[in-house]
Parts: C-alpha cells; sequence; structure tokens
C-alpha cells in the first residue's frame, strides 16, 4: 500500500518512509488561506511557505526583503486552511545568517507564531552550528542547497550552479554535512540532473529538486508560476499547468464590460 494515500497527516517520518518506498513527494509553495486550501485538498505531501512571497506576493526584485514578521504572516495564513499537507517555512534573509542564537529565536517565533511544522534554511557546512541549534529545540529543519536565492548577489546570477567537478563535490559533502547535522530533506535548486541523483542516491534524507531532474526524490514549484499567474518567469524547468494570467484576465475584462452596459446584476441578481 502507497505510503501517502495511507495518512490523515504527512510528517517528517512519512517523508522519509516514501523515500524508503521509492514514492516520489510532491511539494508547492502557498502563502495565503485560499490557495493553501486548494493546494492541501488536491493532495500534496509539503506545502513551503517560500520566501518566494517576496517576488509573487509582494514584487519585489529578489527574496532579500522579505521579513521575519511577513514570513509569519503568510505562514499563519496557509496554517489556517491546511489539514494534511506538512508545513515548511523559509527562514528569511538576516534572520539566522552568522548567528545561531538569533536562528532560534526566529525560528521559534516561526513555529510558536504560525503553528507551522517546519522552517527551511538555505546553506550547507557555513549554517550547520544553527541547524543544529534549532533541532535542539526540537523544530525540524529542512535544508537547501545548489542555487540558494537568498545569495544571490554573491553569485551574481540565476545560472545552473555545480557544473564544475570542485562545486559539485562541494555540494555532495555539504549535503552529507546537513544529513549528518539532523535535516529531515534538502531542496536541491538549478543544478544538473546526474548531480541530483548521486546525491538522492547517497543520501537516506530525501531529495526534493526544483529545476535539478527527475533523479530527484520529489519536486517543488512555485504555485504562481506552475498555474501560469505570471509571465514573466519562463525557465526550462517550469511547466505551466494553467495560463491563468490569461483566464484571470478575461474574466475580469467581462466583468468591467458587463458593469459598464448595465448587464451586471441582472433582476435575478437583485433583492
Amino acid at each position: 500500500m502507497s505510503v501517502h494515500n495511507n495518512v490523515k497527516r504527512v510528517t517528517t517520518h512519512v517523508l522519509q518512509e516514501m523515500k524508503r518506498n521509492n514514492e516520489k513527494i510532491s511539494m508547492l509553495t502557498a502563502y495565503d488561506f485560499s490557495l493553501a486550501g486548494i493546494v492541501d485538498k488536491a493532495g500534496i505531501d509539503v506545502i513551503l511557505v517560500g520566501d518566494s512571497a517576496s517576488n509573487v506576493m509582494a514584487g519585489h526584485e529578489t527574496t532579500l526583503p522579505i521579513t521575519l514578521d511577513q514570513m509569519i504572516y503568510h505562514a499563519s495564513a496557509v496554517i489556517r486552511a491546511v489539514e494534511r499537507a506538512l508545513v515548511v517555512v523559509d527562514l528569511p534573509f538576516g534572520s539566522y545568517q552568522g548567528n545561531s542564537k538569533e536562528a532560534l529565536t526566529s525560528a521559534i517565533r516561526i513555529m510558536k507564531e504560525s503553528g507551522a511544522h517546519a522552517v527551511k534554511m538555505e546553506g550547507g557546512r557555513e549554517i550547520r552550528e544553527s541547524i543544529e541549534r534549532i533541532l535542539s529545540a526540537g523544530i525540524p529543519v529542512m535544508g537547501h542547497l545548489g542555487l540558494t536565492p537568498q545569495s544571490i548577489y554573491k553569485f551574481g546570477t540565476y545560472t545552473v550552479r555545480a557544473r564544475e567537478e570542485e562545486e559539485a563535490e562541494r555540494l555532495i559533502e555539504d549535503a552529507h554535512i546537513l544529513q549528518e547535522a539532523g535535516c529531515f530533506a534538502i531542496v536541491i535548486e538549478k543544478v544538473p540532473a546526474e548531480l541530483t541523483a548521486k546525491v538522492a542516491s547517497e543520501l537516506a534524507i530525501p531529495i526534493i529538486g526544483i529545476g535539478a531532474g527527475g533523479g530527484a526524490d520529489g519536486q517543488v514549484l512555485v504555485l504562481h508560476d506552475m498555474l501560469g499567474i505570471n509571465k514573466e518567469f519562463s525557465p526550462r524547468f517550469l511547466r505551466r499547468y494553467l495560463d491563468l494570467y490569461t483566464e484571470i484576465k478575461g474574466a475580469i475584462e467581462q466583468y468591467v464590460t458587463d458593469v459598464r452596459s448595465g448587464d451586471f446584476p441582472n433582476e435575478k441578481e437583485q433583492y
């Protein structure tokens, strides 16, 4: 019997079981009550309250500007809608880097004030101390390697990471370090498919890919991208399942026309 069909609530343990059972893990972002409820009812395993809210909800160019308070606001809204999925929340830029005490305080605030189930952090060996400190408080941590958008000014580009052997070896080492530190899963973003498959085969914990090939134990996309609400972002790895931009715009144009012509409201739509 498949693991994901047999659980009322997805936990970190369930994800480990899914990997052992060779069942792929599905993960999407959500940032608000209404859409999170739909995503959850559709049977998603993991909902990421991503710092990508900085881009898709607030219109910033990068993920850097979003604050811890704003992440807690989004996470609280999502949690109220979710009954089955595991909800993971990004620790935003500046809330954990270089200071393990501040990292713990940030993670505790997310868990207490939003009711989320886990946090996600970008980076490898350089954040090990922060990961261990957060885990010591009983808070599950998901890692994130490869293209780490919070470090975009260091990289200078959103191109594929770890093509060269040295960077690939470092990513493999970092993945092992994150597993040893106690992470329950790792997101790997925008690296060659062969590298992702190698990491997934070497590690006992689930590897969730985004633009990282089919060899990962699961996949994650940004909800607004895969629904076609965003038109500007078109990387090779993105599959658009709908063209909601066109559909929503068309519906609103029709509404405007109906209001202007006096067609809305009609007699049946009045008291």
